[in-house]
């Protein structure tokens, strides 16, 4: 049996994790077992690596520093969540997966996008998300979004233009792959964004269903 795996991605504040429960929610409603979970994190081991990554700091992270804790808390996660979930037929909602690597490491960082492929071949072999929900948003919505929400972390503290990168490499690569990605405009009003993804729910259901 093998379950689905969705990965919800987009820049801050673009309400991946208000939208990640409502889906869960409509999923559930259909009898569906869900699994909830995040990145970096969703394990006790990948959270204090979270910790790391979001936390500011006086020592500057080392970009290759930054990628290879972003891969390490990755192989944790699927080796106790996302692995055993998949595998009981379960579906997975993840806020956050590779792409957020290719994004953020890659756009934002200008890290090489073929280190970035190496490692993710490294500690995921073939596996790769099913369904990719790009919420996108303008830089400046998102970033007064994340400003209102409270303390800024390490990532919120970037300036414009890293974000514009950030949102620019989400945007290549679901335009590169349209079969897999569904680009959302998370700049409405959620009862709208809500209504987009509930134009996605009977496929998902299919899909859940085998």
């Amino acid at each position: 049996m093998t379950g689905l795996f969705i990965t919800l991605e987009g820049p801050e504040g673009a309400g991946k994790s208000t939208n990640r429960e409502y889906l869960a929610e409509r999923l559930r409603a259909a009898g569906i077992e869900v699994l909830l979970t995040r990145e970096p994190g969703g394990t006790p081991l990948a959270e204090r690596i979270r910790e790391v990554l979001l936390t500011p700091a006086d020592e500057v992270m080392h970009p290759d520093a930054e990628l290879l804790l972003v891969f390490a808390a990755r192989a944790q996660h699927l080796a106790e969540v996302i692995r055993p979930a998949l595998a009981r037929g379960a579906v997975v909602l993840c806020d956050r997966f590779t792409d957020s690597t290719y994004a953020y490491q890659g756009g934002g960082r200008g890290l090489s996008l073929e280190r970035i492929a190496t490692l993710e071949t490294f500690v995921q072999g073939d596996l790769r998300p099913d369904l990719t929900l790009i919420f996108d948003l303008p830089v400046e919505i998102g970033l007064a979004r994340a400003s209102a929400r409270g303390r800024l972390d390490r990532f919120e503290l970037e300036g414009r233009a890293f974000f514009e990168n950030v949102r620019n490499a989400f945007l290549k690569r679901a335009e590169a792959d349209p079969s897999r990605y569904v680009r959302i405009d998370a700049g409405q009003p959620l009862a709208k964004v809500q209504q987009s993804l509930d134009t996605l729910l009977p496929n998902l259901l299919e899909l859940a269903r085998g």
